[in-house]
């Protein structure tokens, strides 16, 4: 019996940055998915890593991920990929949201930015409050100092709910996020568009969500 949905927020609640990557590294002639292979590599300590458990500044982040992205081929500075991270919210998967909090626990892990790191805007921008309050409860890496991967934030989020992870849905676009919660026994579901995610979520849930 499925007794919480937990969610990743970015690409799942928001439309997936990877379509303004592609459009940023077109348009300065850059290799196709240099940013997303500058992500994966080393992805547990990378500059991405650091700065979504903020262990550096914006500073220190700018300059790291120049460097390892030249290491993979040209040089992309820190500070250029932030804007790119702002997706719109999927009104059809908000909408799914409200459903299954009538039903089930729900609860948000993401892996994001400290608050003043993208632009002038806050880091918490794309965090729409109204959005944000349908969660029972949210873990923020740049606020605990870890991000997923790490299992142990899987666990501070059942134990938060007070579920066992066996009995538990978990949503994100990224397999190498979804690998540890289906490890621990969880539901898995690859966003890779909202009307899979819903679809699959359906199933899982026995809900109608659309």
């Amino acid at each position: 019996m499925i007794e919480a949905v937990i969610w990743d927020f970015g690409g799942v609640l928001t439309t997936s940055p990877f379509e303004a990557f592609a459009r940023f590294e077109a348009e300065r002639g850059l290799p196709a998915d240099i940013i997303r292979r500058t992500n994966a590599a080393n992805h547990l300590e990378n500059a991405w890593a650091k700065f979504e458990r903020a262990e550096v500044d914006i500073e220190a982040f700018d300059k790291l991920f120049a460097v390892e992205s030249l290491a993979l081929g040209a040089e992309v500075r820190g500070r250029d990929v932030l804007p790119l991270l702002q997706g719109d919210l999927r009104p059809e998967m908000v909408e799914a949201l409200k459903r299954v909090k009538a039903s089930f626990k729900t609860g948000c892990i993401t892996n994001n930015l400290p608050a003043n790191a993208i632009g002038s805007t806050s880091g918490r921008s794309l965090y729409v409050a109204d959005v944000m309050a349908l969660f029972d409860h949210v873990i923020e890496s740049a606020k605990i100092g870890l991000r997923k991967p790490d299992p142990r934030i899987y666990r501070m989020m059942t134990d938060a709910l007070q579920v066992d992870p066996g009995a538990c849905v978990y949503l994100d676009d990224l397999g190498v996020n979804l690998k540890p919660a289906r490890e621990m026994g969880m539901t898995t579901i690859k966003v890779t568009s909202a009307a899979q995610a819903l679809a699959e979520l359906e199933a899982a849930t026995g809900l109608a969500l659309r």
